[in-house]
């Protein structure tokens, strides 16, 4: 009958070995979580920093008056000139854009038609 005990002590000291290992490796695995989690944070939070930065000094570079004062500076190399209201058109009087063969070719070499060929970029692929 001690035999039997002895037994089970072996196996049940062998369990709480295993549970004990096993809380150790889920504690190591949770602090190492935690850490990378508060890594990924500061990372962020630097990454939030440098955006307010940079919108403040997209805000100082954009402002009207440095604009006019770099043009007043700068008029004879960059020949800037204002510009007038007869100088604004409207898209009827741009000029119509040629069609090539590949316009009218699709990926499959079959024929397309010529409204489905018209360029995405002016009419935000609404007839593809």
């Amino acid at each position: 009958m001690s035999a039997i005990f002895r037994t089970t002590d072996v196996v049940l000291i062998a369990a709480m070995v295993a549970a004990a290992a096993f809380t150790y490796k889920t504690k190591y695995e949770a602090e190492n979580q935690l850490a990378e989690l508060n890594r990924i944070e500061r990372q962020i939070r630097l990454e939030h920093d440098s955006i307010d930065v940079l919108k403040a000094d997209w805000s100082l570079l954009t402002q009207p008056a440095r604009i006019q004062r770099l043009v007043e500076n700068y008029k004879e190399q960059l020949a800037l000139q204002p510009v007038e209201s007869t100088q604004v058109g409207s898209i009827s009087e741009l000029p119509q854009r040629q069609l090539s063969i590949e316009d009218l070719l699709g990926r499959d070499g079959g024929m397309r038609s010529a409204a489905a060929a018209t360029d995405g970029t002016t009419t935000g692929g609404i007839g593809r």
